[in-house]
């Protein structure tokens, strides 16, 4: 189960990891509290998008249901592509404070995102105190990846009445490479609409004519993520009276949720299946710095700032459609499609199905 979420969670730790090469906290926190968050959330905007995007993919392949107590154990991937316009953006209009400003030797306005060029040029931001005094100099992070990559596992039921019931589950794990903590919890409801008015029960003889499945779907999935952080005060800096000294208790939280309602239209072929979907679709961000932070206010000094980030916000919000296959090879499953919402993403995953 680790490796299943290693490469997501590997991910989410890169702008989550202090000695990280591409962006660190303790660069952006430098800006303070209210500028940190504005530029944090700039850049990370793509993958809050495009994690959204894989947590509402992969529940369902096919309208059909499932006979009663018949299991299902799938593993899929979602990888969602952040399109151009997402992947820059101006330093100058995402309401910087006036403590935050261009340094004349910057090369460049623009900044990438997440999913921006890992080569292009950066900015340069100055820190300046209430007087307009330099106090610090930092340099807008890389970015990373076009593409955002969300894996997902889960066991489906059918509970009868031309009903499937889906559970997505895990409990708290310390995950390798110090990447964190993670815990899952999801559900979703699947139900045939089609074989309520076309009774399929082949003790009367009516499998045959149902033209096609027709099912609306529910679900819901949540992932919390945890990392510990150890931001320290710059190098020749002193804490101003009364600071705060201890910052043990550094942690970065970020909780992704997704939402989804699918109407789902599939048509069997022997072993291959074939389907289409549209919907709506939710996606939740909640990040939070917690602990305490040295932020420089003054040349050689430092105050402390407790919990200076927090970013609340709907990433996603509209329209989605579906298209794909299951191939149903006896116990084993193959599945494959490709969504268009605010993001493009392709899924793929095989299971086992008892």
């Amino acid at each position: 189960m680790k490796k299943v979420f290693l490469i997501t969670l590997i991910t989410i730790s890169i702008f989550t990891n202090t000695k990280a090469q591409y962006i660190s906290f303790d660069q952006l926190v430098k800006s303070g509290s209210l500028d940190a968050t504005k530029l944090l959330q700039s850049y990370s905007e793509p993958i809050f998008k495009g994690f959204g995007t894989g947590l509402n993919s992969g529940w369902n392949n096919t309208a059909k249901t499932k006979d009663f107590l018949h299991l299902e154990l799938r593993v899929s991937a979602t990888v969602a592509q952040i399109p151009i316009e997402d992947q820059y953006f101006d330093v100058t209009k995402i309401g910087l404070s006036n403590h935050i400003q261009i340094d004349p030797s910057s090369p460049s306005l623009v900044a990438p995102t997440f999913g921006g060029s890992t080569t292009s040029s950066l900015p340069i931001l100055d820190v300046k105190d209430d007087y307009g005094h330099k106090i610090s100099t930092f340099t807008m992070p890389q970015g990373i990846s076009q593409y955002v990559p969300a894996p997902n596992v889960q066991l489906s039921v059918g509970i009868g009445l031309n009903t499937d019931v889906t559970i997505r589950t895990t409990p708290t794990i310390n995950l390798p490479f110090d990447v964190g903590t993670i815990n899952i919890i999801g559900f979703g409801i699947k139900h045939d609409i089609m074989r309520d008015i076309f009774n399929g029960d082949d003790n009367y003889g009516l499998e045959q004519y149902v033209p096609f499945d027709l099912a609306i779907a529910a679900n819901y999935n949540q992932i919390n993520f945890s990392r510990h952080l150890d931001v320290q005060p710059e190098y020749n800096t002193y804490p101003i009276p009364g600071s705060l000294q201890d910052f043990t208790t550094q942690k970065y939280t970020g909780t992704f949720t997704g939402k989804n309602l699918q109407l789902i239209a599939s048509k069997q072929f022997g072993i291959f299946t074939t389907f289409i979907s549209a919907g709506y679709q939710i996606a939740t961000t909640n990040v939070n710095l917690y602990g305490n932070y040295p932020i420089t206010v003054a040349p050689g000094y430092y105050q402390n700032f407790p919990t200076p980030v927090h970013i609340s916000e709907t990433s996603i919000s509209g329209f989605r459609a579906d298209v794909g296959f299951q191939l149903d090879l006896w116990i084993l499953k193959i599945y494959g499609s490709v969504s268009q919402g605010q993001y493009l993403s392709a899924n793929a995953g095989v299971g086992l199905g008892f």
